[in-house]
Formats: C-alpha cells, structure tokens, sequence
C-alpha cells in the first residue's frame, strides 16, 4: 500500500463536511413525529372542547326560554351543528332533557329530545341516576344537555379507532321553574 492510499482513511475519518446532513437524518423523523403528534392532539383536544361547549349552549339556549317545542329544539341543534365546524357535524349527537326531582327526591325526566343521531331522548318519566348530589332540592328542574362527538383522526393509519367524547352540562331554567315543552 503506498503512503497517498494510507492518508485516505485517516482523512476520511477526520473530515466532518457531511456531519449535519447526517445529524439530521437522525434526528428528522423523531421531530416529525413530534410535530404531527402534537397536531393530532390539538385536534383531538380541539373537537372535545367543542363537543362541550356545544353541550352548555344547547342547555342554555334552553334554559333561557320560558317554554319550546321540537320545531325550537330543532333549531336549537342546528345551532349545536355549527358551533363544531370546522369538523364535521354528521358524527355529533346532541340530546337535551328536562330533569325534575319530585317530592320523594326521586330525579325524573319531564320531557327530552334528540337530534336523531347515536344518542336518543330520554324517556318520559324515566328515572336519572347519574345526578350530581346536591345540585336541586325536591320540586325543582333543570336541563341536562349532552353531546356525544366520534373523533376521527385524519391520520386515520396511525388511529385507526375513533375516539368518543361525551359531555353534560346542567344548568337551571332562568324565567321558570321548569321549562316545558308543548309537543315533546
């Protein structure tokens, strides 16, 4: 071997001329990674913050008014539908009930209704177990507004289940001491 053909490895060694091209082979896909990580949990936390947030409007929308019908409530879940754009209303489900505890302290459902999607009403008289304790003394109501939201990941390779977000929300009637609901 001449003394030119042993100089050539050791300078290759040495050289560090494509040391960043390679740094950031390695390093490129753990930060991409990173990134659309961090997207699709923003999306994700995006669609369940408007998921309950569609939950407290539509209760409140009702809990403003003295009285409401199905033709009411309808609108009512139109508005829910576009509070969640961008994302896509088709898997939003929206039921709003009214809650009353009669005299026995027993919470029953007056009226509900629902948008006709994965969520159904609530039937009529039917009992509610899930009340917070506390929340309304004998002979009083409330309206329950619930939401349920499937999260579908537009990285639908990497998540291939959507994610289900529930939300409820119970807020009192403000001009009445229940809200009623002529056709419901």
């Amino acid at each position: 071997m001449t003394r030119r053909a042993r100089r050539i490895p050791r300078g290759f060694w040495r050289d560090r001329g494509g040391a960043a091209a390679i740094e950031f082979a390695f390093i490129a896909p753990i930060m991409m990674l990173l990134y659309f990580g961090l997207v699709e949990f923003c999306q994700g936390y995006m669609a369940s913050r408007r998921a309950g947030h569609t939950a407290s409007i539509v209760a409140d929308l009702v809990a403003q008014s003295d009285a409401t019908s199905t033709q009411d409530l309808a609108k009512v879940f139109a508005i829910g539908d576009m509070i969640m754009r961008p994302f896509p209303s088709g898997p939003l489900s929206i039921r709003v009930s009214n809650v009353t505890k009669d005299a026995n302290g027993v919470a029953r459902i007056t009226w509900g209704r629902d948008n006709s999607k994965a969520l159904t009403a609530l039937a009529k008289n039917s009992i509610v177990t899930d009340l917070p304790p506390g929340l309304i003394e004998n002979g009083e109501s409330l309206i329950l507004g619930e939401t349920a939201f499937k999260y579908t990941s537009p990285f639908a390779q990497v998540i291939k289940t959507p994610v289900n977000f529930r939300r409820s929300y119970y807020l009192r009637p403000r001009t009445v001491d229940s809200v009623a609901c002529s056709n419901c």
